[in-house]
C-alpha cells in the first residue's frame, strides 16, 4: 500500500462544487418534512399541526401546505423523493400541492405524468 501524498489528500467538498451538483428539490425535502411530521403525530411526540407550527415557528397554515403532501399516492412520493440533486427544480412545491389536493389516487397520477413529462414514469 503506497502513501498518500499530501496534495493527494481528500479535501471536503468546496462551495463551488456543491453549486454544481446542486440541491434536492424544494418539493422532496418538504414531502420529506410532512412525512416526519406525520410520524411525530403518530408516535404521540406532537398533538396536531398547532404543536407542529409552535415547535417550528411557523403558522398553522404553512403547516397544513406541507401536511397537504401526505396526501399523494405512495408512488407519486417514492417518484418525488428519488429526484436526484439539481441546479434548477423540475417542479414547485405549490404544483405537487395543487397534485396532493385531488381526492382520488388515479386523478393525482394522471396529473403527475405531466409534472414529470415522462407518462410511462408512474404507470
Amino acid at each position: 500500500m503506497r502513501e498518500i501524498q499530501r496534495s493527494e489528500q481528500a479535501t471536503e467538498p468546496t462551495v463551488t462544487a456543491v453549486r454544481k451538483t446542486g440541491r434536492y428539490p424544494r418539493a422532496a425535502q418538504v414531502l420529506a418534512l410532512a412525512l416526519q411530521f406525520q410520524e411525530m403525530i403518530d408516535r404521540g411526540d406532537v398533538r396536531d399541526y398547532a404543536d407542529l407550527a409552535r415547535l417550528g415557528c411557523v403558522s398553522r397554515e404553512r403547516i397544513s401546505q406541507i401536511m397537504m403532501l401526505v396526501w399523494l399516492a405512495p408512488d407519486i412520493q417514492q417518484a418525488v423523493l428519488r429526484l436526484p440533486p439539481s441546479e434548477r427544480a423540475p417542479f414547485s412545491e405549490g404544483a405537487l400541492r395543487r397534485i396532493a389536493k385531488m381526492p382520488l389516487w388515479e386523478d393525482q397520477r394522471r396529473a403527475s405524468r405531466v409534472l414529470f413529462g415522462e407518462p410511462e414514469a408512474l404507470e
